[in-house]
């Protein structure tokens, strides 16, 4: 598995992550082929949240893997914290403190490699989370830090505070969501992909070496459902399926191929738990599509160059 460097941090990390948010779909020994067969191929990255299934995915996850300090030591684990269901959302040093043990406990593990705040907050004060952050990293539950769905001023308002170098910010982000990469393209146009919704993220992580993590890279809209095989985009997939077959690879791995050609060096987080699509994801290591196929995917995805 092709590997990068996850933002400033010495940690080295699989270009591609696994997501774990539906992993409460499979049953125990599902679940255990599916975590095996992940690492088999060198995808040892886990992401989870403590609001994945209300908490069982990381149960389930760490029942799967079968937890213990020698397999811990292979794995590299990441979760998020934030969203209160009921509530919205709290970045408060009291439910920072209290989700990554609650997350520490249904992991099975005594640390996580990477914390990221999950959707922001508000009503946010950075001056908690910095204590937070230091109380975390002292006692060694937590190693790295990041964000998630966060744009340029409010991590600049964190890192007025917080100490440590927040190394990920997890976004959005796919052939059919590509606001991000549109907006830069169009700049000084008068069309509605010149628009900038999220106040130049792309180039602000690239500036900062934050690793843009990419969720959801199959779905269009709000997980309204995946663009692969969906007739409602028929030049995207012809286009796809056309140069799958120039490399003589699925559709599934060109998507994840595509995201992987963009210099910000991303690491897209999968949400399959089918193993084979899984290995299809991975592959997209060894793929690296040409300027003109890139730009051939992204015009037919229905955007189009000034």
């Amino acid at each position: 598995m092709k590997k990068i460097k996850l933002g400033t941090s010495s940690l080295e990390v699989p270009v591609v992550a696994v997501g774990c948010m539906r992993i409460n779909s499979l049953d125990k020994n599902e679940a255990e082929r599916f975590v095996q067969s992940s690492l088999e191929l060198g995808a040892n990255f886990f992401d989870h949240a403590d609001i994945y299934g209300g908490g069982t995915c990381e149960e389930i996850f760490a029942e799967a893997v079968h937890m213990s300090p020698s397999v811990r030591e292979n794995l590299i684990l990441q979760s998020k914290c934030g969203i209160r269901p009921g509530i919205a959302f709290d970045f408060s040093k009291e439910h920072i403190l209290n989700s990554v043990d609650g997350i520490l406990k249904r992991l099975n593990t005594e640390y996580l490699d990477v914390l990221l705040l999950h959707r922001p907050d508000a009503l946010v004060e950075p001056e908690e989370v910095a204590e937070a952050f230091d109380q975390l990293e002292s006692s060694g539950k937590v190693r790295h830090f990041g964000v998630s769905n966060q744009k340029p001023m409010q991590i600049e308002l964190l890192k007025k505070y917080v100490k440590q170098p927040l190394v990920a910010n997890q976004l959005q982000l796919s052939i059919t969501n590509a606001n991000m990469i549109s907006n830069g393209i169009n700049v000084n146009m008068e069309v509605h992909s010149s628009i900038d919704r999220d106040g130049s993220i792309l180039d602000y992580c690239r500036l900062h070496d934050i690793t843009i993590q990419p969720w959801s890279p199959f779905q269009y809209g709000f997980f309204e459902g995946v663009f692969l095989g969906n007739e409602k985009f028929p030049e995207l997939n012809k286009k796809i399926d056309e140069i799958a077959a120039k490399y003589s690879v699925s559709n599934t791995t060109i998507a994840i191929a595509w995201l992987l050609r963009h210099p910000a060096k991303m690491q897209p987080v999968t949400g399959t738990m089918n193993t084979e699509r899984l290995a299809d994801c991975v592959k997209a290591g060894e793929v690296v599509l040409t300027r003109e196929e890139w730009y051939e995917i992204y015009m037919a995805a229905g955007n189009i160059l000034p």
